[in-house]
């Protein structure tokens, strides 16, 4: 996982701080930010496996906290409805300057609200995704409904919400009463996913059935049958990432890549802007080889000695196995740890030069099963017979000729 602190200011210069979350093995082919709930913040864990469904799909996902909230500046009780559009907006403006325009847009809750609203005013938003949103933002009154009129009264009041105290200001219930979202969501005209569950006693099932009726086609909706609203078992929310990356992916531009082919075992390609990192295909298997961060690479995939390493563990675990169980012995589980270096020759006679050092491969066997110690002696033997073993410690020779 390749997660990073971004802070970027909003529009009454409030730092807000967000993490931005890349994909492990590709750069990006788009980007997403994410507008949590009512009070929530950044780290609510549905939050988190929704960015991990979407980097595992190759998007790369912003999620940071409101005004006055979690490890943002501001404070939450001068913040209204309006104040969070105008957030979005500036999360936007900091991906263009710094990365590249976000082309999908995803909230929950008050946030799936907050994201048909600021999606009306991003013009590089593509598509549109919604998580147990209200179909009016004035909704969320009933979670302090107790207090409205002490609010209306003295300008303000607080109010208790999942366990946290918060100070909800007349101006808050103002800004909500003057937002239409149904309206915004009829012109919008951006493909719009909604997604809800039938069970959700927060915000009931009828606020989805609203927004689509109100919106224009392109428009879908997943029913969430059995979760909560607040997404708290991971398998929903790993199934919401899913579904979003899914079907975002048909209105998003996506880099197509090239199927590489080869009469030989492995093919490796290269373009001059690609730095290190080198698709492959592998026999039938296509993957990615690269070189560390600290050498200039982006570490999206194995470097070629971790190649050569894999190889050596892999045959090392097979040999072992297949002469176990040749010989009916229990071997219920065998690791082999391989790293690679060049180390200084045991008798070298100047080791402060190059040809002093010698390629060498470090590897531990880790057996599990029932064996005595003559029957771990013979295996420690029959791992050097591996083929990759006997190949490394073989003459062999490089033929190479030039295609044209």
């Amino acid at each position: 996982m390749n997660l990073q602190k971004v802070t970027f200011k909003n529009s009454e210069g409030k730092t807000l701080v967000g993490r931005l979350e890349m994909p492990a093995d590709q750069h990006p082919h788009n980007y997403a930010i994410f507008a949590h709930c009512f009070t929530c913040n950044k780290n609510l864990l549905a939050v988190k496996n929704i960015g991990k469904a979407l980097t595992a799909n190759g998007f790369a996902v912003l999620r940071f906290d409101f005004t006055g909230l979690g490890e943002s500046e501001g404070d939450f009780e001068n913040t209204n409805f309006s104040g969070n559009i105008e957030d979005l907006i500036a999360a936007a403006d900091y991906l263009e300057m710094e990365h590249q325009p976000p082309t999908l847009l995803i909230g929950h809750s008050l946030g799936g609200a907050a994201a048909i609203f600021a999606a009306a005013q991003i013009a590089s938003i593509k598509a549109v995704a919604t998580i147990g949103a209200p179909s009016n933002p004035v909704h969320v009154q009933h979670l302090f409904k107790s207090s409205i009129e002490e609010i209306e009264s003295s300008g303000e009041a607080v109010v208790n919400l999942s366990g946290r105290d918060f100070t909800i200001k007349k101006q808050f219930l103002e800004d909500l009463q003057h937002k239409s979202l149904p309206s915004v969501a009829k012109n919008l005209r951006k493909p719009l996913l909604l997604l809800h569950s039938p069970q959700d006693d927060t915000v009931g099932i009828k606020n989805a059935e609203e927004i689509y009726i109100a919106a224009h086609h392109p428009k879908s909706f997943v029913s969430l049958d059995g979760a909560d609203h607040l997404l708290m078992n991971k398998e929903d929310s790993r199934y919401v990432g899913k579904v979003i990356a899914g079907w975002s992916q048909r209105y998003m531009d996506i880099p197509q890549t090239t199927t590489l082919r080869t009469k030989y075992d492995v093919v490796a390609s290269l373009d001059e802007t690609d730095g290190f990192t080198t698709p492959m295909k592998v026999g039938n298997h296509f993957l990615t080889a690269d070189e560390p961060l600290d050498v200039g690479g982006n570490d999206y995939g194995p470097s070629p000695y971790e190649l050569v390493s894999a190889g050596l563990s892999a045959c090392t675990a097979m040999t072992i196995q297949m002469y176990a169980k040749r010989k009916g012995w229990s071997v219920e589980n065998v690791q082999v740890h391989t790293s690679y270096s060049k180390s200084h020759a045991q008798d070298c006679q100047d080791c402060e030069t190059d040809s002093a050092k010698i390629d060498t491969f470090h590897r531990e066997i880790r057996l599990t099963g029932n064996l005595d110690e003559k029957q771990k002696n013979r295996i420690m033997q029959i791992a050097d017979k591996c083929p990759v073993h006997r190949t490394l410690h073989s003459q062999t020779q490089v033929i190479t000729k030039l295609i044209t």
